[in-house]
Formats: structure tokens, C-alpha cells, sequence
């Protein structure tokens, strides 16, 4: 792949000169410009976000703020990231928040004072002051799987309300009446999203939506293991859950097991990411899928537009989900 270096050597011009005749700027004679555009043409130059700043003082270096490397999701998104951001010339420093809010202030900091020319946030903590306070500052800034509509931020994330809505149907079309759903905090707007989704797929079938049988938990495997089996030692269980991660169904499915329950006999469960986990389960889990490759390629593509200037209006683009049913759910026998 030709890079800005070649189409200089070859058009007996300076590094400079190539990157004006990009930019449509300073003072170039109309000969020499039409000499570097057919080089380039020639030679099937591509710009990228390197070349197209290479006359501002850039590092090239992008951070991603996660909560949790290991959790599959996270390590996906940050593998969809890095991918994106290697096509187009950055390099990319992740920072691992436990969703944090000193964790995120540090990170951000030492990024900051690293140069780094854009951050990405896919952390869903509480305080929105560290992100107002970059937007004032002028900061190249963009978040994943996340959304915060009160901010005039760039953002790439899935419908969480419609994945929601198709899992809540999807365990209604299979007989369940009574479904509990396990979410992450609802302090965070995927979260509420998702349950809201659930909660309308209920009405529409007209079956009750009790707040009671909507847990918040924290996104591990042990706590979703520990928030299902205080609904399945009610006195009348739940005979689905839908998990707002698969971290959590998987949770689900253990306590099931623990009870002697058989899934999904008699318990059917549903996932949210379609990560890795979700088919190595046994049984394979259904879930609904995120999009990941196309989340990380849109908002390492928007950090790119912001650091070359060229995306002066906050985007914001919602992707979405789909139901891969598996074999954690079944027809619940009358």
C-alpha cells in the first residue's frame, strides 16, 4: 500500500507539499498539484488520519476507557477497536476502569498528558462531569454501547430498548408468563432500555410486568449466579430469565444447576451480547447480538473525523440487535 512518503518521492515534492495538495490548502501552482493527484490516482493512494494531519502536532494515539477486559464483551469491543484503528494509522492504548470514576479520571489524565488525540468511552459510570468536562476542553471524545443523549457527544450503540422487546417476545412466544429479568445497574441507560423493552413486549401481550422480578447486579458471573438464585428460591419462580449480558445468563444457568433445575427444562434463559461465551455454554445460549465489529469500525471512524476536524456535528448512530436463539431456551410445557 502506497503511503504519503511514496507519493512525495515520486512526485519530486516534499512530505509538506503532498499533505496541502490533500488538504486543498496554502499556495501550490496548479502543475504541481495536478502532479501529485495523478501520482496518487496512479498509485491508488488512500488517505489516512495519519496523512491527513500530518501537518498538526499529532501523536496518532487513541484511548479506549473499558470497565472490564475480561469480560468477553469488552475484550471483543476492544478487538474491533484496535482493528479499525490499525487500518487507519493509530495506535491505540486501553485502559481497564472497573467502572471506577477515580480509575477514569486517572486514565483520562495520563492520556491527556500523553497527547493522546481522541478518547473512547465504552465505561457506563455514574458521573458525567468527566465527560462534560472534556467536551469543554475541547477533547476529540466519542463512546460505545454507551449513550448519553444530555451531552453533545459523538456515539455508536446498539437499540437496547428492540433487544430488549425481541428477547421478552421471544420467551413469550414459547409459553413463558412468568419472566424475570437480571440487569446491570439502572443507573446506566442500557440497562433501562433493555428492561424497557421487556416491559413492552410484556404489555403488548398483555401479561403483568412486576418491578419485583427486575434484580440489579453487578456484570460478573458469580453475581448473576448469586441474583438468580434469590429469584428461583421464591415460593413461585420465574420459568425464564433474560440477563442484560451473557456474563449474567451464564450466572443464571448455574444456579439453575445448583437447584437441580434442567435448562432449559425448566428454566429458560436469554443472554444479551452474543459473545464467545454464549456458544461454548453448555447448553449454547441464546442471546441477543450486538453488532461488535461494526460498533468499534463506526466510532474509531468518528474519533478519525474528529481528529482531522472533519465531523463538526456530533453524530450518533444506533445499530441494531438480533435474537440468536440457541439452546437455552425451550417451550415451556402447560
Amino acid at each position: 500500500m502506497a503511503t504519503i512518503y511514496d507519493i512525495a518521492k515520486a512526485a519530486n515534492v516534499s512530505i509538506a507539499t503532498v499533505s496541502k495538495v490533500m488538504n486543498k490548502s496554502g499556495r501550490i501552482s496548479d502543475k504541481t498539484r495536478k502532479r501529485v493527484m495523478d501520482i496518487m490516482s496512479e498509485m491508488n493512494y488512500q488517505p489516512s488520519v495519519v496523512a491527513s494531519a500530518l501537518t498538526k502536532k499529532r501523536t496518532y494515539t487513541i484511548g479506549l476507557l473499558i470497565p472490564d477486559l475480561a469480560n468477553p464483551f469488552f475484550a471483543e469491543i476492544a478487538r474491533s477497536v484496535e482493528d479499525r484503528a490499525q487500518e487507519l494509522g493509530l495506535n491505540l492504548v486501553i485502559c481497564n476502569t472497573d467502572n471506577n470514576v477515580d480509575k477514569e479520571e486517572k486514565y483520562i489524565g495520563l492520556l491527556k498528558q500523553k497527547g493522546a488525540d481522541g478518547i473512547i468511552m465504552a465505561t457506563g459510570a455514574h458521573n458525567q462531569a468527566i465527560v462534560k468536562k472534556l467536551i469543554q476542553q475541547k477533547q476529540t471524545i466519542a463512546v460505545i454501547a454507551r449513550d448519553m443523549p444530555s451531552l453533545a457527544v459523538d456515539a455508536v450503540l446498539v437499540d437496547d430498548f428492540l433487544g430488549g422487546y425481541l428477547a421478552a417476545n421471544h420467551l413469550i412466544e414459547l409459553g413463558h408468563r412468568r419472566i424475570a429479568v437480571i440487569a446491570e445497574s439502572m443507573k446506566v441507560i442500557s440497562s433501562r432500555e433493555r428492561v424497557r423493552g421487556c416491559s413492552q413486549a410484556m404489555a403488548e401481550a398483555d401479561l403483568p410486568f412486576d418491578d419485583h422480578w427486575v434484580r440489579e447486579s453487578a456484570f460478573h458471573v458469580e453475581d448473576g449466579k448469586a441474583t438468580a438464585g434469590d429469584l428461583l428460591d421464591e415460593p413461585q419462580p420465574p420459568t425464564a430469565i433474560f440477563a442484560c449480558n451473557d456474563l449474567l445468563a451464564i450466572g443464571a444457568i448455574q444456579a439453575a444447576r445448583e437447584r437441580g433445575m434442567n435448562v432449559p427444562r425448566d428454566l429458560s434463559v436469554v443472554g444479551f451480547d452474543n459473545t464467545i461465551l454464549a456458544t461454548i455454554i453448555d447448553p449454547p445460549l441464546t442471546t441477543i447480538a450486538q453488532p461488535i465489529q461494526e460498533l468499534g469500525r463506526q466510532v474509531v471512524d468518528l474519533i478519525a473525523q474528529g481528529i482531522d476536524g472533519a465531523n463538526a456535528s456530533k453524530q450518533r448512530f444506533v445499530l441494531l440487535p438480533v435474537l440468536v436463539v440457541r439452546g437455552s431456551t425451550a417451550r415451556l410445557d402447560a
